[in-house]
C-alpha cells in the first residue's frame, strides 16, 4: 500500500489517465479528490463518469470528493484544495493531470484554440500546484506533485503547435518547482506518456491502420494503457521515490527512443 492513508487530488480525475491515477492511488490506500470539468453525459450506464469513479473508489474502501471547475481559472485550484482539506484534513499528493489536445493545423488556428490550450494545459497546471504547494508548505510534512507532461514535450507534431508547447511547460514547471519547493519536502516530477489508448481518442484509433501503424513504432508492441501512466505516477507520489525530484519518466513503450 504504497500510499497508505495518504490524500491525493487529481485534475481531469474523471477519464481516462486521470481516471486511472485516481484509481491506482485509492488501490494503494489513499482518499481521493477529483477535480472534473463539464462531464454530465452518461457514458458509463447510468452513471456520469465522474459519479462512476466516485462509486468505484468508495467500492474499495477508501474516500472520495469530486469538485468540479476549469482548472485554466486560479480559483478552481484554490477552491479544489480547499475542499479536499475540509474533506479530508490534509493533502499530500497532487495529480496536476488535466489537459486537452485540440489537434488543428497551423497557419489558420484560431486565436481561442491556442489560447485555451494554454490556459488548461500550463496556466491550469501552474495554479493548482501553487495550491498544492502552498497547503503543503503550511502542513510543514512535505509532499508530492507528479504533473502529466507528454512525449509530445520532447517532439514536435504539424498539428500540435499549440500543444506541445504547453507540454514542455509542464515538464520545466516540474523541472523549477522541484527547485523552489524542495526546501519545504516537496518533491516535483513529471510523466511523459506516449500513445496511450483512452475513450477520449478511441474514434480516432478505431482506424485499423493507423493503429497498427502506431504500435509498428513502439518497441514493445503495444498502445499504452491508462494504468500504465497511473502506475508510474504512485511510485513518483510514494516514498519510495523519497530522492526523486525535478525527475521526468517517459511512459512511452520505447517509442521516443524508436523515433529515428
Amino acid at each position: 500500500m504504497l500510499l497508505q492513508n495518504k490524500v491525493v487530488v487529481v485534475t481531469g480525475g474523471s477519464r481516462g489517465i486521470g481516471r486511472a491515477i485516481a484509481l491506482a492511488s485509492a488501490r494503494e490506500g489513499a482518499d481521493v479528490a477529483i477535480n472534473y470539468w463539464g462531464d454530465n453525459d452518461k457514458s458509463y450506464g447510468k452513471a456520469s463518469a465522474v459519479e462512476s469513479i466516485v462509486a468505484e473508489i468508495e467500492a474499495l474502501g477508501r474516500r472520495a470528493i469530486a469538485v468540479e471547475g476549469n482548472v485554466a481559472e486560479r480559483d478552481t485550484g484554490i477552491e479544489l484544495i480547499a475542499r479536499t482539506v475540509d474533506a479530508f484534513g490534509h493533502v499530500d499528493v497532487l495529480s496536476s493531470n488535466a489537459g486537452i489536445c485540440p489537434f488543428h493545423a497551423f497557419l489558420d488556428m484560431p486565436a481561442s484554440v491556442y489560447e485555451t490550450t494554454v490556459a488548461v494545459n500550463l496556466n491550469g497546471a501552474f495554479y493548482v500546484t501553487q495550491a498544492a504547494a502552498n497547503q503543503m508548505k503550511a502542513q510543514g510534512t512535505g509532499g508530492a506533485i507528479v504533473a502529466t507532461s507528454s512525449i509530445s514535450a520532447l517532439v514536435g507534431g504539424g498539428m500540435q503547435t499549440h500543444y506541445t508547447p504547453t507540454k514542455a511547460g509542464v515538464h520545466s514547471l516540474m523541472q523549477s518547482c522541484a527547485i523552489a519547493l524542495g526546501p519545504y519536502g516537496i518533491r516535483c516530477n513529471s510523466v511523459m506518456p506516449g500513445t496511450i489508448a483512452t475513450d477520449l481518442n478511441a474514434d480516432d484509433l478505431s482506424d485499423t491502420d493507423k493503429r497498427a501503424y502506431m504500435e509498428k513504432r513502439i518497441p514493445l508492441g503495444r498502445l499504452g494503457a491508462p494504468d500504465d501512466v497511473a502506475q508510474c505516477v504512485v511510485f513518483l507520489a510514494s516514498d519510495r521515490a523519497r530522492y526523486v525530484t525535478g525527475a521526468s519518466l517517459l511512459v512511452d513503450g520505447g517509442l521516443f527512443v524508436n523515433l529515428q
